[in-house]
This record gives structure tokens, C-alpha cells and sequence, in this order.
């Protein structure tokens, strides 16, 4: 299983990762949660319920990340509305779709982050022969979250728009980078997140 996931008997999914992907993993989900950022805490003495029901943002992020983490409901990059009307309901939309569902994704996903931490903080030390982490079927689906989220982030980052790439490359060309230019660490993180992804959808696959 060195490098990828496989299915464990009765449900979940297990991987072996030495200490250096351990730490690459985890720096990741950290940044991952930065990125998306602490949430909204209930102000002392102020009733928890409250937060429940409190509004989120109405306008998408400004970092392109985040925008690609958290994207317009009702338009996209290839919508074109018909009119100037059209255009006027699409953002009045997806402004309101956005106001109540926001902070929700925001929780899902740092805590998708934080599985991933909290899981590879659970292992022994792993050193050069490897640790085998093992993954309930909850936590795996978590994986699979934060793992979609890094790519789209890193994606983001490298400006990768088209997964098919060219001439077969998913990173359109950044493949062949020369090991000098400071972006290479980036997208050879991109392609091992990608391989994790995979291997761990069809572990979940019935």
C-alpha cells in the first residue's frame, strides 16, 4: 500500500506514509485551515443558538482560493447571462444562497482539515520504513474532502483550469518545470494529492 490507499476489510481505507509525507500532509491541512480561517466564535455570554442562524458573507472571497473553495451558486466562470437583468438576478442569487450556506461549508471543511491532522497526529513515528495509517469509513469520506479541497487550492495557486492538461499532463505543461523554479514543490504536491484522491475514492466505492 506504500503511496496510495487501499481498502481495508469491513469498510475504510489504509495508506503507509513515512515521516516526510506525514509532514507534508499535515503542513497542508494546517495551511488549509488558515486558509479558510478560524469561523465566527459566539461572543461571551451571548446565546450559542445564535450562531446557528447568523448570516454569512454576500460577496464571494477575494482570494482566488478561497473563491475556488467557495463558488457562486447560481453563476460560473462560463455563465453568460442573457441580459443585463438576468445578470442582476444571477448575483442577487447567488448573494443570498451565499448569506446562508457559507458558514456551514467553512465548518465542513476545516474540520475535514482537522481529521486529516488529528488522524496523522495519532500515528507513531513513522521514520523510513513507513507507519501504516489506517481510516474508518467517516474519517476516509473526511480525507476525501480535505484532499479535493488542497487540490482545488493548489490548482488555484499553479492556475490550473483543465484537469486534462496538455499533451496528457494535468498540470498543462507545469510538469516539465526544471527542479530550480520554486514552483515544482508545488505542483509535484498536486500530482501525489491527486494520486491520494484516487486511490481513496475507490476505496470507497461500493
Amino acid at each position: 500500500m506504500p503511496g496510495h490507499f487501499e481498502p481495508l476489510p469491513g469498510g475504510g481505507a489504509a495508506i503507509a506514509l513515512d515521516d516526510v509525507e506525514v509532514s507534508i500532509l499535515r503542513s497542508l491541512a494546517v495551511q488549509l485551515m488558515e486558509l479558510i480561517g478560524p469561523g465566527d466564535e459566539p461572543v461571551e455570554g451571548e446565546d450559542p443558538l445564535a450562531a446557528l442562524f447568523a448570516e454569512g458573507p454576500s460577496e464571494p472571497p477575494a482570494d482566488p482560493a478561497l473563491a475556488r473553495l467557495f463558488p457562486d451558486a447560481y453563476r460560473g466562470p462560463t455563465t453568460q447571462p442573457k441580459s443585463a437583468a438576468e445578470d442582476e438576478e444571477l448575483t442577487a442569487s447567488s448573494a443570498e444562497f451565499r448569506r446562508f450556506t457559507e458558514n456551514d461549508l467553512r465548518t465542513g471543511k476545516r474540520e475535514n482539515a482537522f481529521a486529516v491532522v488529528r488522524a496523522l497526529d495519532g500515528l507513531d513515528a513513522a521514520g523510513d520504513a513507513g507507519a501504516v495509517l489506517e481510516l474508518t469509513p467517516d474519517d476516509a469520506r473526511c480525507w476525501l474532502g480535505a484532499l479535493n479541497d488542497l487540490r482545488l487550492t493548489i490548482g488555484t495557486r499553479l492556475e490550473i483550469t483543465d484537469d486534462e492538461g496538455a499533451e496528457g499532463d494535468p498540470t498543462g505543461g507545469l510538469y516539465q518545470l526544471p527542479d530550480s523554479d520554486p514552483r515544482k514543490p508545488m505542483v509535484m504536491a498536486y500530482l501525489w494529492l491527486g494520486v491520494l484522491q484516487e486511490t481513496l475514492v475507490e476505496t470507497l466505492m461500493p
